[in-house]
């Protein structure tokens, strides 16, 4: 069956490696919170806000070792009052997990947009 995890981590500036940064903590712990197996991964999604333009986070997936897994990059929709300088991170798995043992990550100032989910 597959699955979908959702996670997301803010950043301070519109700096390539900044992001890339916060990209590879997100996704490793992602992966690690939902012990996903390489071999299961379906595709990934990444988001940036409008106020991040400095690089595709996906790159920062593909210098992981992802470069075999469907990756795409979008940007959100300028929404205002939404949360600035976001990353997103949507990745797609197939799993024998239940809805209520994924494991979504929240991390930095993102844990605001979901506190029901973030630890």
């Amino acid at each position: 069956m597959v699955r979908a995890i959702r996670g997301a981590i803010t950043v301070d500036n519109n700096d390539k490696e900044e992001i890339f940064e916060a990209t590879e903590i997100l996704l490793k712990k992602m992966i690690e919170e939902n012990q996903l197996i390489h071999e299961d991964l379906v595709s990934m999604i990444f988001t940036l806000t409008p106020d991040l333009n400095a690089c595709f986070p996906a790159a920062a997936a593909r210098k992981m070792g992802f470069d075999d897994v469907p990756l795409m990059c979008m940007s959100e929709i300028p929404v205002e009052g939404a949360l600035k300088k976001c990353v997103r991170i949507l990745v797609n798995t197939n799993t024998d997990k239940s809805l209520k043992e994924i494991k979504h990550i929240y991390l930095r100032e993102a844990v605001s947009l979901r506190r029901d989910l973030a630890k």
